[in-house]
């Protein structure tokens, strides 16, 4: 028994912020089910490296794989209006959620907005995840995640007080997004639970930005102060910071606030002469000759591998930790103890690492159980079989292009 076993999903949905929100349905027992069409597959499909081998295919884009564990692939070419419509709604009425993420307005269009679907399904849970949310005057502006960070004030606050602003490495919003739309669902299905009512979740991926920002925002309304990017440095550490270590590309990142941590740093150090000096002796001093205590500390730091040198940091009580490269992550001990990554064979990617939830249920332990889907992989096991569509039906239906 898993936590969601018996819920069903069907996703209208693509990239990221939709089928990573169906992926942790999955994770713990949904059937969830992922829509999308020959004449145009999901986008971590088509145009989002890295890909098996380095060799493009439908198959083997490792970004599709990571998303979209355990779900069934179906596909429905909604173009072909107005059978793949009618399908597309009987679809819905053997669902609970629907989750989509096209762009506000495009649903209404395609006859499959939240007031068409509810009156085929009275007690439907819908969750629509867009940039800016369903409605207001900027609604409708196309971007992807790399924007909306930039939009939410992510990027100004990444770089040096000299340099230009730092986008962020990917859709970083849309991931963020995710995690408040799989608990506005969990949230809907309760009240559904209680009320025998189903309602339509309007998440907008911007908001949802602004989360992750709140010391920022708190600290421009009540101090007036605006947050202004200035490397790796904090107001109230000093040192703070990356820093090199033995070894080629290896670093390690520290931060030392109170006095009484610099005391420990400088004996963890052997108190060298220098940290003596009066120009160290505060944080407030330090802060004002941080570009030369960056130096010393690097200088230090260097005689030693990272893991040396965050293990006799840590053991003295401060807060330091590794920079680990994507490589890193696949062997660090502690994502290996709680198993982080399950392998599971790929018939075309070969052995795949999938990726569990963050968080585990003692009770129901989550997946992944089962790979990715292959492009419209269970067309026939989904039509016939799970929405008892007729063979006769389901013939003409792939005959017409509408499950192409």
């Amino acid at each position: 028994m898993h936590a969601l076993e018996g819920i069903k999903v069907v996703e209208f949905a693509a990239y990221a912020a939709g089928p990573t929100v169906g992926k942790h349905l999955a994770d713990h027992g949904a059937t969830v089910v992922h829509l999308e069409s020959r004449s145009r597959p999901d986008g971590f499909r088509t145009h989002y490296p890295p890909y098996k081998d380095n060799i493009y295919g439908l198959n083997r884009s490792g970004l599709f794989a990571l998303c979209n564990n355990d779900k069934l692939d179906v596909t429905l070419n909604l173009k072909k209006a107005p059978r793949a419509t009618e399908l597309a709604k009987r679809i819905v009425a053997w669902s609970d959620v629907v989750i989509e993420n096209f762009s506000p307005g495009t649903m209404k269009r395609l006859g499959l907005d939240y007031e068409s679907l509810r009156k085929v399904k009275p007690d439907l849970i819908m969750l629509s995840s867009s940039n800016l949310g369903q409605t207001g005057p900027h609604a409708n502006h196309p971007g992807f995640g790399s924007q909306l960070s930039s939009l939410a004030g992510f990027t100004n606050l990444i770089g040096y007080a000299d340099g230009p602003p730092q986008m962020l490495y990917g859709p970083y919003i849309d991931y963020i997004a995710v995690a408040y739309g799989a608990v506005a669902i969990l949230a809907a299905l309760d009240h559904r639970d209680r009320t025998c009512n189903g309602q339509h979740i309007d998440l907008a991926q911007y908001e949802s930005g602004l989360q992750f920002l709140t010391p920022l925002l708190l600290d421009y309304k009540v101090n007036g102060r605006v947050g202004v990017r200035n490397g790796n440095r904090d107001p109230a550490a000093a040192p703070h910071g990356a820093y090199p270590c033995k070894g080629e590309d290896s670093w390690c990142v520290m931060s030392i606030f109170s006095e009484a941590e610099w005391q420990t740093l400088c004996r963890v150090m052997e108190n060298p002469a220098w940290t003596q000096e009066k120009r160290f002796a505060t944080l407030e001093a330090r802060k004002k000759h941080e570009d030369e205590l960056d130096g010393r500390i690097g200088q230090w730091t260097v005689q030693f591998t990272a893991r040396d040198l965050i293990d006799r940091l840590q053991d003295a009580g401060l807060r330091a930790g590794l920079v680990n490269t994507m490589r890193d992550l696949f062997s660090d001990p502690q994502l290996t103890h709680r198993t982080q990554w399950v392998e599971l064979e790929h018939p075309e990617i070969g052995q795949m690492h999938y990726q569990r939830p963050p968080f585990l249920l003692t009770k129901t332990p989550p997946g992944p159980r089962n790979r990715d889907p292959l492009l419209g992989e269970h067309n026939e096991v989904f039509y016939k079989e799970m929405l008892s569509l007729p063979e006769k039906d389901y013939r003409e239906l792939v005959e017409e292009g509408v499950i192409d």
